[in-house]
C-alpha cells in the first residue's frame, strides 16, 4: 500500500501496517510517499503539522523503521502490533527529490510513472548513481507504475483508452471527475495544447492487445532495466478493466527480459 506520509504520525502507520502484516503475512509492503497528495486544506484536516512531515519525511521514515524494528524494546513508545514485522519500505516519488533520499537510505524506489512520466529515467539514472546499500537493500531496486489498457483488438483498447484520456484531461483542466465512460471520438472534447499535454502524462501509458503489450511492455521493461512493474488500468467498465488486466497477464507470461545488466543508458 503507498501511504503519503506527512498526513499520518509514523506510529499509527507502524501499527496500521504491522495489522495487516499479522493478518497478511509476507503480502504487505509499505510505499512511502514526501507529498500530501491533496490539497491544503484537506491536509490540515488529516494532520495539523502536515508542513513539518513534509520537510522531516527522512527523519519521519527512520522513526518508522524504528517501530518495526526488533531492537526497540527499551523505547518509551513501541508499535503493537508493528514491533518486529517484515513490512519492506519502498521510497514513492515523482520527481528526482526522492530519488536522492532513496539511495541515501538504502531503499527499493517505486516512480510514478503512470501520471508524472517526465523525470523517471533521469530519476532512476540518479538513484542507481548514488544508491547507499542497506540493512534492508544491498542494490538498487527500482519499481516503475505504469498504465495500461489492454483488449482483444487494438481498436478496442484505444476506444476504452478514452476514459484514461478524459481522465487526464480533467486534472489539466482542474474540473476533476470520477472516471468517465469511453467516447467514440475525443474531438471536440481537448485543444491541440490540452492533447498534447495528455499525450506528455501518458508517454508511460501501453494501450492495445496482447501481442502489442508483449512488445510494448518488454521494451520499456528492457530499456530501463526495472525490477517491478506495477500496473493501474483506468478502465470504466468493470468486467473490461478485470479483462484488461487478464491479457496483460498472458501477454508477460512467459516474458524474460533479454537484459543481464542495467543497460549505460538508464545508469
Amino acid at each position: 500500500g503507498g501511504i503519503m506520509l506527512p498526513n499520518h504520525s509514523p506510529l499509527a502507520v507502524a501499527e496500521q501496517f504491522g495489522t495487516l502484516e499479522t493478518m497478511y503475512p509476507g503480502r504487505i509492503d509499505l510505499g512511502l510517499g514526501r507529498a500530501p497528495g491533496t490539497d491544503q486544506a484537506t491536509a490540515m484536516a488529516l494532520r495539523r503539522n502536515f508542513a513539518d512531515g513534509m520537510y522531516n519525511f527522512g527523519a519521519n521514515i527512520e522513526e518508522l523503521q524504528r517501530y518495526f524494528s526488533n531492537t526497540s524494546e527499551t523505547a518509551r513508545v513501541r508499535a503493537f502490533p508493528g514491533e518486529g514485522a517484515d513490512v519492506p519500505l519502498y521510497i514513492l516519488g515523482s520527481s528526482t527529490d526522492s530519488a536522492y533520499l532513496a539511495a541515501e537510505m538504502g531503499l527499493p524506489y517505486a516512480f510514478a510513472a503512470h501520471f508524472a512520466p517526465a523525470q523517471f529515467r533521469t530519476a532512476i539514472q540518479i538513484y542507481r548513481k548514488h544508491f547507499k546499500p542497506s540493512a534492508q537493500l544491498n542494490q538498487p531496486h527500482v519499481m516503475a507504475c505504469v498504465n495500461v489498457v489492454g483488449a482483444e483488438t487494438n481498436e478496442e483498447a484505444q476506444y476504452l483508452a478514452t476514459s484514461v484520456y478524459q481522465m487526464f484531461l480533467s486534472v489539466i483542466t482542474n474540473r476533476r471527475k470520477p472516471l468517465p465512460p469511453p467516447v467514440e471520438s475525443m474531438d471536440g472534447l481537448w485543444d491541440l495544447q490540452e492533447r498534447a499535454a495528455v499525450a506528455q502524462m501518458l508517454s508511460c501509458t501501453f494501450i492495445g492487445d496482447e501481442e502489442r503489450l508483449r512488445e510494448k511492455l518488454g521494451e520499456f521493461i528492457n530499456e530501463t532495466g526495472i525490477n517491478e512493474l506495477m500496473v493501474t488500468s483506468n478502465v470504466y467498465d468493470m468486467a473490461l478493466r478485470l479483462k484488461s488486466f487478464s491479457i496483460l497477464k498472458r501477454a508477460l507470461a512467459d516474458f524474460q527480459p533479454t537484459i543481464q545488466h542495467i543497460p549505460e543508458n538508464a545508469l
